[in-house]
C-alpha cells in the first residue's frame, strides 16, 4: 500500500525520483513503472496491476451515459505508460505535468492503492480545503464512520 507523503523536485527534464517505499511498491509488480493519468488536479500513479483492474471495472461498466464515455476518454485516453529507470526515476509526460500544473516542486502522496502527485502549491490549497470542510458535519461523520 502507498502511504505517507514527501516533498521532491521535478529535474529539468521532468523526471521525478520516486522515493524507496514508494518504488518497493512497484517492484512487486510485474512490470517497474506507474501507469499516469490527471484526477482532481493532480497526477495519480498506479501500479500496471491497479492500472489493469480499473480497466476492468471500467469495461465491464453497465453504464454507456455521456458522463462515463467522458471519464473514459479523459481519464483512461489521457494515461501516459511511465517506466521507472536504473535510479528509480520517471519521466513525467510534458501534456501531464502541464494538465496538473507540476513545475518543480511537487508533493507525492500515497493513497492506499495508489499516489498522486501534486505541485507544491496546489497540495496546500487542498490541505487548507479539507481542514476548512473538516468543520462541516457530513464530513465528519463521513470520517467517524471509518472510526476515526
Amino acid at each position: 500500500m502507498f502511504r505517507g507523503s514527501s516533498f521532491h523536485n521535478l529535474d529539468p527534464k521532468g523526471r521525478l525520483i520516486i522515493p524507496a517505499r514508494f518504488r518497493d511498491m512497484l517492484k512487486q509488480s510485474s512490470v517497474e513503472g506507474v501507469m499516469i493519468s490527471t484526477m482532481d488536479g493532480a497526477l495519480t500513479c498506479y501500479t500496471f496491476e491497479g492500472w489493469r483492474k480499473i480497466e476492468e471495472r471500467v469495461l465491464n461498466l453497465s453504464s454507456k451515459s455521456e458522463n462515463m464515455r467522458r471519464f473514459r476518454r479523459i481519464f483512461i485516453g489521457g494515461a501516459h505508460e511511465c517506466l521507472l529507470d536504473k535510479q528509480g526515476r520517471t519521466l513525467i509526460p510534458p501534456s501531464l505535468r502541464q494538465q496538473a500544473g507540476l513545475k518543480k516542486e511537487v508533493v507525492l502522496v500515497g493513497v492506499l492503492d495508489h499516489f498522486e502527485v501534486w505541485a507544491k502549491e496546489n497540495w496546500a490549497q487542498e490541505d487548507q480545503k479539507l481542514q476548512k470542510d473538516m468543520k462541516r458535519e457530513d464530513l465528519r461523520n463521513e470520517v467517524a464512520e471509518l472510526g476515526l
